[in-house]
């Protein structure tokens, strides 16, 4: 899960900078150098909300595109 977050923390960061957009990824990188840690968890929480999410909607996907698959409990 570590891993996960500090490539979903750089890559919005590299696009971030591609686009000249400011986002949470900005936010996140200079609270780290300025080592504002309300704002480092915080970003940290939202990164984590936002992968939790994406794994819900990836599960919900995978019932809906495919009807063999099913999360009912069997008995085996």
């Amino acid at each position: 899960p570590i891993a996960f977050l500090a490539m979903f923390f750089s890559g919005s960061l590299l696009l971030e900078q591609i686009f000249t957009l400011d986002g949470l990824g900005l936010l996140s990188y200079q609270a780290v150098i300025q080592r504002d840690y309300p704002i480092v968890l915080g970003t940290l929480f939202i990164f984590s909300l936002m992968a939790l999410f994406g794994q819900l909607l990836t599960d919900l996907s995978y019932v809906l595109i495919d009807k063999r698959i099913s999360f009912d409990q069997t008995q085996g």
